[in-house]
């Protein structure tokens, strides 16, 4: 085994069988997830989904279930820790964002595996929303500040039938893990969320006002929400991104307030191009994450760790 040390992400370079390896070093990955943010693991034996479920199952942390999430991407699962990333059409850039930020109930950390590499593009960007809660507090200090102290809300609207022509196509039944209308409401209700049921089948939700910033350790604060994503990306037949977010008091949040964030996450992104039977580990409090567009097939499956 050959190890890197870079400062972002880290990669260790190995071979044979990865379930093995997780099991034996894991006190030594965390350390690096730590550090970095994220863990490439290359090299390794991972030929299909059912060795990288092995690996995850090696590596010990508890899981955390698609079917059991607020996402409101549409996934398909292939065993039942390991499921597609997104259905999205390749053309379709999924924008930087903490997995389910937007919902009061996330994962820790991600796993992403590589099965099938793409053609052209496809690259899943990572973005260090440490460093760049960092900038922010230089270049948009007011911003930043209102961030923080307010939270944030998002608004989308869910279809009554999976949409996999959108990244926020998954429908309300699905996402809220209901039967019928009764069902969401009594659901939504806990979840202290409001909402509106639209013409279609269609259902407007607006989350109680969320975290916008997190503690991550050592005196570093992470940009930890969906504004990114949900301003740059939150668009189909059904949402507007211009409606998609506001501070916590309701106040609309605009590219005025956005185009400092989106600069200086772009200029801190790291594209991850993937080789077959790439493993990556992240740190979903530390780092986002997003999907480029891509020619061919690609096959990039994902687990969520609670």
């Amino acid at each position: 085994m050959a190890t890197r040390e870079t400062e972002f992400p880290a990669i260790i370079e190995g071979s044979g069988d990865l379930a093995a390896f997780l099991q034996e070093n894991r006190a030594q990955v965390e350390a690096r997830l730590a550090s970095a943010g994220t863990v490439l693991f290359r090299g390794f034996d991972v030929p299909d989904a059912f060795a990288f479920d092995a690996a995850i199952e090696a590596y010990g942390a508890p899981g955390f279930t698609y079917e059991d999430s607020l996402s409101n991407a549409v996934r398909t699962n292939v065993t039942p820790r390991v499921f597609t990333a997104n259905e999205a059409p390749p053309q379709t850039e999924i924008y930087l964002h903490h997995e389910m930020a937007q919902t009061p109930i996330y994962p820790s950390a991600l796993f992403f595996y590589c099965e099938i590499a793409p053609e052209a593009g496809g690259a899943t960007p990572l973005c260090r929303s440490d460093w760049v809660f960092a900038r922010l507090e230089q270049d948009a200090p007011a911003f930043a500040a209102r961030a923080e102290a307010e939270g944030v809300r998002y608004t989308n609207v869910m279809p009554g039938e999976d949409d996999a022509g959108s990244g926020q196509g998954r429908s309300w039944r699905s996402t809220l893990s209901v039967a019928d209308k009764a069902g969401a409401e009594a659901r939504l209700s806990d979840l202290g969320y409001s909402w509106e049921w639209l013409e279609g089948s269609g259902l407007r939700v607006t989350t109680r006002t969320l975290p916008a910033v997190r503690s991550v350790g050592d005196g570093r604060k992470s940009f930890f929400n969906q504004l990114i994503a949900a301003f740059r990306g939150w668009s189909d037949s059904r949402n507007d991104p211009n409606r998609a977010i506001t501070f916590g008091d309701g106040t609309p949040i605009g590219p005025e307030d956005m185009a400092d964030a989106i600069r200086i996450a772009d200029e801190l992104t790291y594209d991850l191009a993937w080789q077959a039977g790439d493993v990556a580990l992240v740190d979903n409090y530390m780092v986002m994450h997003g999907r480029r567009p891509f020619e061919g097939r690609r096959r990039v499956l994902a687990s969520l760790v609670s």
